[in-house]
């Protein structure tokens, strides 16, 4: 039982984790990264298609990703999206391939993405405190059923803040990460 919600607790925050580094890696920095095309579609054969499954992503150049349409057929409509989608770039197309230039952010811009970061950030530690305190709940629901002697309650408990303080100060290295990224000029 005991190693159960410990590995629970751990199961559950890392997926917490993550999915802020997944959501921060679609968060523009002024650098190129293959990322910041990830939550992109294209329609494209009647449907909508991410845009990593319609061609290659590249990041020569740190100002600079090029995409490489397996289809060329689907460069106008690739170009498209990524021109309407909410990254603001502008790419332009020459007939074979997509280049993307990477403008450098303003202070002003930086400022914004660091604050979208720390919000980010806040709602993973929310989530992953509401780990702690969903397993929490439960092992002090089996102590008053019986099920767990009180002294292992407690260790558990311990054990359980100590995977929250753990997962907490990972968020924060990630995040403290990303914010020098954003503010590298």
């Amino acid at each position: 039982m005991a190693a159960g919600h410990a590995r629970e607790a751990r199961s559950k925050m890392e997926k917490s984790l993550e999915a802020l580094q997944h959501e921060l890696a679609s968060i523009r920095t002024g650098r190129a990264s293959v990322a910041l095309l990830d939550g992109i579609e294209v329609e494209a054969y009647g449907s909508k298609m991410k845009l990593n499954q319609l061609g290659t992503v590249t990041a020569p150049e740190p100002r600079l990703l090029v995409v490489t349409p397996w289809d060329k057929g689907q460069l106008a409509a690739i170009e498209r999206a990524i021109k309407t989608s909410p990254i603001e770039l502008n790419p332009s197309n020459d007939g074979v391939v997509i280049r993307i230039p990477i403008p450098p952010l303003t202070e002003e811009r930086r400022k914004d993405l660091v604050k979208l970061v720390g919000k980010h950030a806040e709602e993973t530690r929310v989530a992953i405190r509401n780990v702690r305190r969903h397993l929490v709940d439960e092992i002090k629901k089996d102590q008053k059923e019986g099920a767990i002697p009180e002294d292992d309650a407690h260790k558990l408990t311990a054990e359980i803040q100590k995977i929250t303080d753990e997962y907490v100060e990972k968020v924060d290295e990630v995040v403290k990460l990303k914010e020098e990224e954003i503010m590298e000029v």
